[in-house]
C-alpha cells in the first residue's frame, strides 16, 4: 500500500502531491470519494464545476484531503496553506488526474 514518501501507483489511480519536499499519495478510492461527496456534494456536479472553472479552492482542498492515503502528519489547514504556496497552476495536473479517475475509473 502506498503512503507518505512512496511513489504513487498509477495502476491504482494514484497521483503524487509534493508538499514541503515530501511526496504524498492521493488515491480516489471508493471510501475517499464517498467521504468527499458527503462533504462537497455529488461528484458529477463537482466535475461540472471544475470543467466550468468554478471549483473553489476549498472544494479542491476537500477533495485532495479525502483522497490522501496517509494524512497523519498533515492537518487540513496545513494542506490548504501548502496548496496556496504551490499555486493552482501546479495543482491542475493533480486535480485533472483525480477528476479523470472519478469519471473513468481504473
Amino acid at each position: 500500500m502506498s503512503g507518505a514518501g512512496e511513489a504513487p501507483n498509477a495502476a491504482r489511480g494514484e497521483a503524487a502531491l509534493e508538499i514541503g519536499g515530501e511526496r504524498l499519495v492521493v488515491r480516489p478510492s471508493f471510501a475517499a470519494l464517498v467521504a468527499a461527496e458527503e462533504e462537497l456534494g455529488p461528484l458529477f456536479a463537482l466535475v461540472d464545476r471544475a470543467a466550468d472553472g468554478k471549483l473553489t479552492l476549498g472544494e479542491m482542498a476537500g477533495l485532495f484531503w479525502h483522497c490522501l492515503v496517509d494524512r497523519r502528519a498533515l492537518t487540513r489547514e496545513a494542506l490548504g496553506e501548502a496548496m496556496l504556496a504551490i499555486g493552482l497552476a501546479k495543482l491542475a495536473p493533480l486535480l485533472r488526474a483525480v477528476l479523470q479517475q472519478i469519471l473513468a475509473g481504473r
